[in-house]
């Protein structure tokens, strides 16, 4: 389905922080997602990606309006151009907008898993569900089974069949395809395709990227909680060349197909992060300018880079 101009979801400049004890009962806050930002639009499905630590399964939370107690958002989520509100996220949160769950522990313990996925929607959806299942290759009995009886693949399949479910315009899938065979990852996509397809959208949270560069329309990558480029899944699929900022170009020669090859340095932690770029203590391009201030997002060649020099 070609994609619609219209945004469903828009984020822009957010920032995430929690309130923390530092020493003894001084309070300081962390501040763990530094002006980030996306766009996402019906009929597209958005990869985002990037080391452990950058914000990606945050940014879920921050949109669902899950983030603990202790945490403090600034900056704007708005939803088919409303401000995405606590109120609004509840009332959209597992309807409109959809997670599947990076952990397993999402599952009710004490609840066999056919009942949990038919949820409390009027009327079940047993049929359907029977259908994902067997279109996932679960097992008949699966339906009558506790998590504890599930492999961690067979978890993961309960789960995006669960929130496939939903209908939801929207579909956040955080790290959906760990446990999965290969088959099993592939149908996953295939699903979330067949969803954007039809004029919904997903918001892939992945570290496997070379899986989403054939499903996803466009790459967001994300580094020390920001977004430093947002390109076309293409540019991905041709090459180092064709990416726009340094960190990027180093995520896709780390790739095992593509050399496997380290950068030096590492991601710097939340509360010590440097003054100007987040990536110029690792990036052999720097210049004084980039250890002075942050740059701004810039439009180059159809994607968008946050880099002084990123062309």
């Amino acid at each position: 389905m070609k994609q619609s101009a219209e945004a469903l979801l828009e984020i822009q400049d957010l920032s995430v922080s929690f309130r923390m004890y530092r020493h003894g009962l001084e309070q300081a806050d962390l501040r763990v997602i530094s002006n980030l930002r996306l766009t996402v639009r019906p009929g597209e499905i958005v990869a985002v990606a990037g080391s452990s630590g950058s914000g990606k399964s945050l940014l879920a939370s921050a949109i669902l309006g899950i983030l603990p107690g202790n945490a403090s958002v600034e900056g704007h989520l708005r939803y088919r151009g409303e401000e995405l509100t606590p109120k609004r996220q509840e009332e959209l949160r597992g309807r409109e907008i959809a997670l599947v769950p990076q952990s397993v522990a999402f599952l009710d313990p004490l609840m066999k898993v056919g009942a949990q996925a038919d949820g409390y929607r009027r009327p079940r959806q047993t049929e359907r569900r029977r259908s994902l299942f067997k279109r996932f290759g679960l097992p008949e009995k699966t339906e009558r089974l506790y998590p504890f009886q599930l492999s961690g693949g067979m978890a993961r399949r309960v789960l995006v069949s669960t929130a496939l479910l939903a209908d939801a315009e929207l579909m956040i899938a955080d790290e959906p395809t760990p446990g999965m065979s290969l088959d099993q990852a592939l149908e996953a996509l295939r699903m979330f395709r067949e969803m954007a397809d039809e004029g919904r959208a997903v918001i892939l949270i992945t570290h496997d990227i070379d899986l989403a560069f054939e499903f996803a329309d466009r790459i967001a990558v994300f580094y020390a909680g920001t977004t430093v480029e947002i390109a076309p899944a293409a540019d991905f699929k041709a090459g180092p060349d064709q990416l726009r900022h340094p960190y990027s170009k180093a995520l896709w020669r780390a790739l095992p197909q593509n050399g496997f090859l380290p950068i030096d340095g590492f991601q710097p932690y939340a509360g010590n992060l440097p003054k100007g770029c987040v990536f110029a203590p690792r990036c052999p391009y720097r210049t004084g300018e980039c250890e002075k201030a942050v740059p701004p997002v810039r439009e180059v060649r159809g994607g968008e880079v946050r880099c002084y020099h990123g062309a």
